[in-house]
């Protein structure tokens, strides 16, 4: 057993040919460019790319195993230059009955081990939306329907940045997953915490006692890779060891979460988008204090406020360790600037 870093989000701005595919990340964003930075400036074992079911990222990836540096695993995943092992991912937009009486919609991150896999995966996928070739677009799949598509394919699915105010389950969904994924609950086996919470406050909710915690950078541009990691126990680097690492089996575990304080995340508080400001009273409200407005987004801390059921925060015992880290890009720029140049003489 050893330990390795592992970053599970991370977007595709462009495809090598210039076509969109995460309409909101940089075009340096494609393949070839972040197995390489994980490589040789990260330090990362583990990347999930989740934006392959793109036809124009399949055709990238076939093109990246031909060219000698990369070859796929019978365990799962693509190994680059025996240093990288890349983990073929979608994120998927459901829709779901969202809180009081509104649509709602959440984020969804499908894992599969084989390039074969994500081609199967991304043809059926195509009949659910409108155009397959963009990342994140909505379905009408909901999430219930969704965990059966992708088992099909021979995936897992996890649900993606459960708290933020916009596209996440408990965010604007649900107080429960549960009641999401009713049956298929016991298939939910991590969930990814997201900006502006941690493992404190997520174990505010009970249900959330038997899952593992994962914090992925969600990645838009290259710099932010590794923002958010996390250091697992493994046997070697693949999508079945990984996949072991996140139901806690045979050794394989999470032995901590690295990310930033909550308090530095965007969506920490609630914020009322009509006078700008961010409302933190002592209970969360749902109209604005300063300027009587009703256009107010509720923020991760709050939102746990109104549907936690445990007073205090006890982790279970096995809890992983949430390690607090700063990016050197909140820094001033000289900081991260003499950092690239120490790279470049490691």
């Amino acid at each position: 057993m050893y330990e390795i870093f592992a970053d599970l989000h991370v977007h595709i701005g462009r495809s090598e040919n210039g076509k969109p595919i995460k309409i909101t990340a940089a075009k340096t964003l494609n393949f070839a460019n972040i197995a390489k930075e994980c490589a040789d400036r990260k330090g990362i074992n583990v990347v999930g790319i989740i934006d392959c079911a793109s036809p124009y990222v399949i055709e990238d990836i076939e093109n990246f195993l031909k060219t000698g540096e990369a070859y796929e695993l019978e365990d799962g995943g693509i190994i680059y230059k025996d240093k990288v092992c890349i983990i073929l991912g979608s994120e998927v937009e459901t829709s779901e009955k969202g809180r009081n009486g509104k649509s709602g919609s959440a984020h969804n991150l499908c894992y599969f081990p084989h390039l074969s896999d994500i081609k199967g995966f991304s043809k059926e996928l195509s009949h659910h939306l409108k155009n397959i070739t963009l990342s994140t677009q909505r379905t009408d799949l909901s999430g219930y329907d969704l965990i059966d598509i992708v088992e099909k394919y021979n995936g897992i699915l996890v649900p993606a940045h459960i708290f933020t105010p916009h596209k996440s389950y408990y965010g604007n969904c649900t107080d429960r997953l549960q009641n999401v994924f009713r049956e298929k609950f016991d298939k939910i086996f991590a969930v990814e915490l997201g900006l502006s919470s941690d493992t404190f406050l997520a174990d505010e909710i009970s249900e959330l006692e038997t899952r593992t915690f994962l914090t992925n950078s969600d990645a838009h541009s290259l710099p932010k890779i590794a923002r958010e990691y996390n250091k697992i126990q493994v046997e070697d680097i693949s999508f079945k060891e990984i996949v072991k690492a996140l139901k806690n089996e045979d050794g394989r575990k999470i032995l901590a979460n690295y990310g930033l304080d909550p308090k530095l995340g965007k969506y920490h508080r609630t914020y009322c988008d009509d006078c700008n400001k961010s409302i933190e009273t002592r209970q969360p409200v749902e109209k604005c204090p300063y300027c009587g407005g009703k256009n107010v987004t509720f923020g991760v801390f709050d939102r746990i406020e109104l549907i936690k059921d445990k007073d205090k925060t006890r982790s279970p015992k096995n809890r992983p360790q949430y390690v607090y880290q700063i990016p050197l890009r909140i820094y001033p720029r000289s900081w991260w600037k003499n950092h690239t140049k120490i790279i470049r003489y490691i």
